[in-house]
């Protein structure tokens, strides 16, 4: 397994390069911060998605329908019991919120 440079050997590595650089004539140059992104003025957005034009999305509604109606059917329904449930106690309650009566329902 290979051995990752630490920050510091990087560091070190790009200061051995600079001098080099330096020292075979080469000059630095300062540029205002934010300046080297611009182009007349404005971000240039291209290079933000590396240099590539923006391209159209294929619709996949036709897909995406098929892949539900796949999932649907693998689904199974719940079998009915052949017992019956035990209707529930449902409170009927007036606008004012007071209860009215009480109603058994079978859910």
């Amino acid at each position: 397994m290979n051995k990752r440079p630490t920050k510091a050997e990087t560091r070190q590595q790009l200061e051995s390069k600079i001098e080099e650089f330096i020292q075979q004539g080469g000059e630095i140059k300062s540029v205002e911060s934010g300046a080297s992104g611009l182009e007349d003025g404005n971000y240039n957005r291209n290079s933000f998605v590396f240099g590539y034009p923006k391209e159209e999305r294929t619709p996949t509604t036709k897909e995406m329908a098929a892949i539900d109606a796949r999932r649907r059917a693998k689904t199974v329904s719940k079998p009915s019991h052949s017992f019956s449930r035990k209707p529930k106690k449902k409170i009927i309650y007036d606008d004012f919120g007071e209860p009215v009566r009480e109603v058994w329902v079978e859910e």
